[in-house]
């Protein structure tokens, strides 16, 4: 039988066939493939664990070849696999399962199996290259089974795995029930969308006195639109921020499939949580390097971007980060993917996220407040602002000056609009989009465009005198026909009205410090 293990790399890593040649001569153990330190190390954890699991280790020169001989193995994930293919060479007349096996799994010496990274993408790569069953530790079993027509064991022990090999009605997969595995607890449905559970601390109803900054993240919730919310300290652009993802509904499950393998990658799975259906929040800090947010590493592990995959990254105190960091954002959100090369290979990681920025108006954070001071500069806004350069700002559809709604928040015994009402026209929204297009708003090409966006001859004078009277590149414009779908959709209206244009400018245009900027 083949035996093979994943060596990570990247989004996509590597099957890595475990060959084991047993012949007579001085005991020893080699390993050859260009294996790490840390598989080197295998050896020694795979004789010990291989004879206190009650098995006896070949007294005979034992070779074990790890290939394609030209890749790099990384990491104690091949611990499992070494020491099953030596015990199957060493079986004598017994006759394991004659088709290929995926294995993966770190050993304790007592032969204790122990959990390890990327099962998931590596059970969804073998899977595509014609392995349909694999052995993994138990802890990563439901992780596995998340690959639809995947055959899985999770084995606790040694003993337990090479048990498996002989045994091939050990195999499960949750296939047919799938679908409903994966929905977490407590989902509600609004509509025809599934949403998950309202965290109470989360909830939009404690946001009072930012009505538009509400309407706006409720546009962006139903079509995947990016945001810069700007205003002075306190006046709620955080809070309201932080709420956003009480209104995103689940992932499909082909959305979540993609998602689910990146943070396998990471090794940020939650063991709750083998297909992660809800949405994710990144939160990096200011002090982030371009690595840290766009991925990188000897084994290209994903950044930021990539664990923001059909989630949001959120970057509060904006202007505070490095205007690399910022730049490098460009690309990804243009394409909705970021290839990484490190010494000569290359790897490409999904980055559709949803951009949420939140940042003063100045250095100081007054600027344009009634009854406040601000002490910068004309040159020093300029140039605070020019952290984020023109292309990135280009991109981003919806603009808001949180401190022009007031600003006051959670008091008065005010309450501001629930989560679950905001619910509502966002289900209507991303259910139209969903069995339209397959996609959400904000990324439509130029020809998905021109299909799904129409306009009657009133609407397209209305777009033809903001294109007239205002400096909007091509990409704005687009922007604005992208919001008015969005809030088209919103009111489940099939038509664009010039009334959704009007709203979509409206969130477009450059106000307080984006006007001097832009200007």
């Amino acid at each position: 039988m083949d035996i093979f293990s994943f060596s990570p790399f990247g989004y996509e890593g590597a099957l890595v066939n475990v060959e084991v040649d047993i012949r007579r001569g001085i005991p020893s153990v080699d390993l050859v493939g260009l294996a790490d330190n840390a598989v080197k190390e295998s050896r020694e954890r795979m004789k010990s664990a291989i004879r206190n699991s009650g098995f006896s280790f070949p007294a005979e020169r034992v070779l074990i070849s790890l290939s394609p001989a030209d890749l790099k193995k990384e990491g104690a994930g091949f611990d499992l696999p070494l020491a099953l293919a030596v015990l199957s060479a060493d079986a004598g007349g017994a006759e394991p399962i004659c088709e290929p096996v995926l294995v993966m799994g770190e050993l304790e010496l007592s032969g204790a199996i122990r959990a390890v990274k990327a099962v998931h993408a590596a059970a969804a790569t073998a899977l595509g290259a014609g392995i349909s069953k694999c052995i993994v530790p138990q802890a990563n079993a439901a992780e596995a089974r998340e690959v639809s027509g995947m055959g899985v064991f999770g084995a606790a022990h040694l003993g337990e795995a090479f048990n498996a090999l002989f045994h091939p009605e050990l195999f499960t997969s949750r296939a047919d029930e799938r679908e409903q595995s994966c929905v977490p607890e407590n989902c509600v449905t609004v509509g025809n969308v599934l949403f998950p559970p309202i965290d109470p601390s989360l909830d939009f109803k404690n946001v009072v006195g930012q009505k538009k900054l509400v309407r706006a993240l409720q546009i962006a919730a139903s079509g995947s639109h990016n945001v810069i919310a700007f205003g002075p300290p306190g006046c709620g652009k955080t809070l309201s921020l932080q709420r956003f993802m009480s209104i995103l509904p689940l992932l499909t499950v082909e959305e979540a499939q993609s998602t689910t393998r990146i943070h396998s990658i990471a090794g940020l799975l939650p063991a709750t949580s083998p297909l992660l259906r809800v949405p994710v929040m990144r939160m990096p800090h200011q002090t982030a390097s371009v690595e840290g947010i766009c991925g990188g590493g000897v084994q290209c592990r994903p950044g930021e971007i990539s664990l923001a995959h059909n989630g949001v990254l959120f970057l509060d105190e904006a202007a505070e980060f490095r205007s690399s960091v910022l730049q490098m954002l460009r690309v990804p959100l243009e394409s909705g993917a970021i290839s990484l090369s490190r010494a000569g290979r290359t790897t490409t990681y999904p980055a559709s996220f949803q951009l949420l920025l939140a940042t003063n108006p100045c250095p100081c954070g007054n600027y344009g407040s009634e009854g406040k001071l601000c002490l910068c500069s004309a040159k020093a806004v300029d140039m605070y602002w020019r952290k984020f350069s023109g292309p990135l700002l280009d991109r981003i559809d919806i603009r808001l000056d949180a401190g022009a709604s007031g600003g006051e928040t959670g008091g008065g015994g005010d309450v501001g609009i629930s989560s679950a009402e905001l619910r509502v026209q966002v289900a209507d929204a991303v259910f139209i989009q969903r069995n339209r297009q397959g996609k959400r708003n904000a990324h439509l090409s130029p020809q998905e465009l021109l299909e799904f966006c129409p306009l009657g001859n009133e609407e397209q004078a209305f777009l033809d005198s903001v294109a007239g009277t205002s400096d909007l590149s091509q990409r704005a414009l687009s922007g604005i026909l992208k919001l008015s779908r969005t809030i088209a959709d919103m009111e489940k209206s099939a038509k664009i009205c010039v009334r959704h244009m009007q709203e979509a400018v409206e969130l477009r245009k450059n106000v307080g410090p984006l006007a001097l900027f832009s200007a």
